[in-house]
């Protein structure tokens, strides 16, 4: 399907005979007020190629597509030849252009202050790690932990991990699956007999340079201890809220493990290694996601 594609201003609307108007924003802010005849095909969808030809269905016609503003980018990327409506649902509402009106618009859901648990089946770790030209990568469980907010944001938070819960992903279903975890799980690395969990405290938090959503909106320092063992480490975080309205946050980063004393392998303790060199890095990722209700700290 080809589309004709023009760009309007919304007050033009209202004497354009023969054109279809898409509407590329949430369908709760469609059913909110849309312009009159617009069809809904969410734009951060991955179905919305699929539905160009029922919501856009008319060749002939100009098809216009608009957004919530000017400055909100989801007409700019709706589709390779459809140009965003300039002004958006905003400019209409300043315009003589029929609006379609539902129920009142959902306002921006905020994060309660207070200390909640975290969700220990949804949020998860997972690590990686590298030797010269191989790498191996997993998941590790989470026993307990905690986030407080305060003003609205995250200000601190606790995450007990339980290395005796500890998977290698690239590996699983063999019998190398068993080996590897037993070798983690030993002295060389982190003497899990001794030493079962590991445990981040966050002891900081300041804004990110980005405060946008998604973005890496909060600089965190915190104190991970291993192997009995506690040094500060810093990264940043994406925090937010999910669609049920709980907390979460994302980050990664990257740690040297012979500040915890772990130096098997490690170029910077031994020499003539030859194939047995295993990076100093170990890469983490965190997906922590909270529950709904408050709670006392771990």
């Amino acid at each position: 399907m080809i589309w004709q594609i023009t760009q309007m201003k919304s007050n033009e609307l209202s004497t354009a005979a023969d054109v279809q108007l898409l509407d590329v924003r949430l369908p709760r802010d469609f059913e909110t007020a849309h312009l009159d005849g617009a069809q809904n095909n969410c734009v951060f969808e991955v179905a919305f190629a699929e539905r160009l030809s029922q919501t856009a269905s008319a060749p002939k016609k100009t098809t216009i597509d608009y957004g919530a503003n000017d400055q909100s980018h989801e007409a700019n990327v709706a589709a390779e030849k459809l140009r965003r409506l300039e002004g958006g649902i905003e400019a209409a509402e300043h315009a003589d252009v029929a609006l379609i009106r539902g129920g009142p618009s959902p306002s921006e859901a905020a994060i309660v202050d207070g200390i909640r648990n975290i969700d220990l089946e949804e949020s998860r770790v997972e690590w990686l790690g590298r030797n010269l030209l191989n790498k191996h990568w997993g998941t590790v469980a989470l026993e307990a932990g905690h986030l407080t907010f305060a003003g609205g944001t995250l200000s601190g938070g606790e995450i007990v991990i339980d290395l005796t819960r500890l998977e290698c992903t690239d590996l699983a279903g063999i019998n190398l699956h068993d080996v590897l975890i037993a070798h983690l799980h030993n002295d060389d690395f982190f003497d899990v007999e001794n030493h079962p969990n590991a445990r981040l405290v966050i002891t900081q938090v300041e804004p990110g340079l980005e405060l946008a959503p998604g973005s890496p909106n909060l600089k965190i320092t915190a104190n991970l201890t291993i192997r009995g063992q506690t040094h500060p480490i810093d990264f940043t975080a994406s925090a937010g809220l999910t669609e049920e309205g709980k907390p979460a946050a994302q980050a990664a980063f990257s740690i040297d493990r012979t500040r915890w004393d772990i130096i098997y392998g490690s170029g910077k303790f031994f020499h003539r290694l030859a194939g047995h060199v295993v990076n100093d890095q170990l890469e983490f990722q965190l997906r922590i996601i909270t529950l709904s209700r408050s709670a006392s700290s771990v």
